[in-house]
């Protein structure tokens, strides 16, 4: 009798281990730039080593990524775009915001600058003299954190570029930059994808320094009250994390090609 009762815990021991091993996951909404500029290869896998949670990241605009939050498509979400953040949770879709970094905007475009912007630092003015020249703009159009500041521009400028000057992408910063580079055009960017494409694009930077250009992000925890399912408590941990002195650090340690391009901004 014994021997069969230690055979039957063994058993369902057995059946049970894959179930206790299972790794648990976190999914993450976040923008292109933060996976585009390689932050995340910095950061994601001390945490998951720290935690043994593995993070899925899903990269978009801000406007998509608060949207797959606000679906419940994830637990959490990591973004640049105040208004936009402030309104999700606001709506009650998200918990617990926190800042974590700035960096800033600056506009890119060929070296010939035929807008003649080079050197400015005063982005609306910079904006005007674009779509006076006739010269072509590559706007992000997806509702991106970019898409929305560089929206703000152009209506604080009056002016827009005029017909086929003005091309609405719909794509990520990335893909922006090359078509940037490819039809010699203008765009704005985040400094930090800007830094990983530079090669690539051979685009230079013409403005920045305009405090308007600051770009803030803030992670944000889906709200379990309205989407029971999401991994709140896990949530919960990359936020503590990424906020933790740790995690600021490793944030201010990314520096590639001796560049900071993320400046950690949580409270200490």
């Amino acid at each position: 009798m014994k021997r069969r009762n230690l055979i039957a815990i063994l058993l369902c021991a057995s059946l049970a281990s894959p179930l206790a091993t299972a790794q648990e996951t976190l999914r993450l909404s976040t923008t292109t730039s933060t996976e585009n500029s390689g932050l995340l290869t910095q950061l994601l896998p001390a945490f998951e080593a720290k935690t043994g949670i593995k993070v899925k990241v899903i990269s978009v605009g801000t406007g998509k990524a608060l949207e797959l939050g606000k679906n419940g498509d994830v637990d959490l979400t990591l973004v640049h775009a105040r208004q936009l953040e402030d309104k999700f949770v606001l709506d009650g879709w998200g918990v617990d915001r926190r800042d974590v970094m700035y960096n800033d905007f600056i506009v890119v475009g060929p070296e010939a600058d035929p807008a003649r912007i080079k050197g400015g630092k005063d982005v609306i003015a910079a904006f005007a003299r674009i779509a006076a020249s006739g010269a072509r703009f590559i706007s992000r159009g997806d509702n991106s954190g970019t898409d929305v500041m560089e929206k703000g521009y152009w209506q604080t400028a009056g002016t827009k570029p005029a017909g086929s000057a003005y091309v609405a992408a719909g794509l990520g910063m990335g893909e922006v930059l090359n078509m940037a580079a490819e039809m010699r055009a203008y765009t704005l960017t985040d400094r930090a994808t800007y830094g990983a494409y530079k090669a690539k694009t051979g685009l230079a930077i013409l403005v920045e320094g305009d405090k308007r250009m600051f770009n803030p992000y803030g992670i944000i925890a889906v709200n379990p009250a309205k989407h029971p399912g999401v991994n709140y408590r896990g949530a919960r941990q990359l936020i503590d994390w990424i906020t933790s002195p740790e995690g600021q650090a490793r944030i201010a340690a990314f520096k590639p090609a001796g560049e900071q391009l993320f400046f950690p901004t949580a409270p200490r």
